[in-house]
């Protein structure tokens, strides 16, 4: 019998119409072919499996080799990586589902191993994260980045532009802009990592316009009605901080609405961790931003069904127990217990792990 919440209620995101207000988190799980970074052929089957999911959106992808921070993590940028991905969307759209990919640069969290001819990573300031990487089969210190010239700042905005028409090409039916996590755009964003001078630096308003030009390039592409973005205000992950983040995010997500993007995804706290770690008024996003408001961090059926029934967010993103829990959407429907993840294989590795948890049906089936 199907438990009583607005989570498993249909939803109307633009033009696409949501089977429930499930989403699938992008999910990092490093299983790209090494050298081409073209989907692993598991992929289809691991994004089908999770059809059932209002709305999916993909492990994060660079948008070019410059773009890439772990070991065989996904591009969008190759034909062959295009390829790749429309074999997923065309298994999720064969079950009913709706994908969304989301598009990646990392910015400084990133090795030289992994960049073209072992250059340094990129970054707005030469400043170091204290953070890890996954690269050559372990975690390995980040490497020390450079600044962006003030010239290089159009050509990664034409990559977001390219990569969303690759998006597009691929089947997808929309994109994501990452925008969280430490990660580039994150990082042009906070005063904690970006002491530049130029127009890209100092205020408020020049910290954000790279990722609102980027944000204005890709609706362009795909459309605002298929384009959303991630944020993470008050997240420490990847040694990223501001001294002041509310201001920051009120101004980013008044412009933000002025493009009229389908969704701002907020991560609420820490990354995977308290969703208390700093004061923050997530409630003045959601009254600032007219279109849907995904809420992201640490849900769980029945934190999702009081935020849904408060109209304190229209969508709930769930990040960990998708990967251990394919049919996720039955199992919060009924109450039933959910498989345990193994953390062991979260990054890197074949089928173990990915694509062979049991859902209720195959567990009922085998008892």
């Amino acid at each position: 019998m199907s438990r009583p919440t607005k989570l498993l209620e249909t939803y109307k995101l633009g033009p696409i119409t949501l089977a429930n207000r499930l989403v699938m988190a992008p999910l990092t799980r490093n299983r790209a072919a090494p050298g081409t970074f073209v989907p692993s052929p598991l992929a289809a089957d691991y994004y089908g499996q999770r059809a059932s999911a209002g709305l999916l959106v993909t492990e994060a992808s660079q948008i070019s080799q410059q773009g890439q921070g772990y070991q065989d993590t996904p591009g969008i940028y190759s034909k062959d990586q295009v390829a790749g991905w429309r074999k997923v969307t065309d298994r999720v759209h064969e079950r009913g589902g709706k994908i969304f990919i989301q598009l990646w640069h990392v910015g400084r969290i990133s090795h030289v191993d992994l960049q073209a001819n072992g250059a340094a990573p990129v970054a707005p300031s030469a400043i170091r994260a204290k953070g890890k990487t996954f690269v050559n089969g372990t975690f390995a210190d980040v490497s020390e980045p450079r600044a962006l010239e003030l010239s290089e700042l159009p050509g990664i905005t034409d990559d977001f532009k390219r990569a969303t028409k690759n998006a597009l090409e691929a089947g997808f039916d929309g994109v994501e802009i990452h925008g969280a996590n430490g990660y580039l755009l994150d990082q042009f964003a906070k005063d904690g990592t970006n002491k530049r001078s130029d127009a890209y630096g100092g205020g408020i308003e020049n910290r954000a316009k790279l990722m609102l030009e980027i944000s204005k390039v890709v609706a362009a592409v795909a459309g605002p009605e298929r384009t959303g973005i991630r944020i993470s205000p008050v997240t420490p992950a990847n040694d990223v901080s501001d001294s002041n983040p509310q201001p920051l995010f009120d101004y980013i997500v008044d412009h933000l609405n002025a493009l009229k993007l389908t969704y701002i995804h907020v991560v609420e706290g820490a990354t995977g961790g308290p969703r208390d770690n700093a004061p923050f008024d997530y409630a003045s996003l959601r009254r600032r931003f007219k279109q849907a408001y995904i809420a992201n961090n640490g849900y769980d059926f029945e934190l999702a069904t009081r935020v849904l029934a408060a109209d304190a967010a229209d969508l709930i993103a769930f990040g960990k127990p998708f990967i251990s829990n394919p049919d996720l959407v039955e199992r919060l429907k009924k109450g039933a217990a959910l498989n345990p993840p193994d953390k062991a294989t979260f990054y890197g590795g074949d089928a173990k792990g990915y694509t062979d948890y049991p859902t209720l049906e195959t567990k009922q089936a085998a008892e």
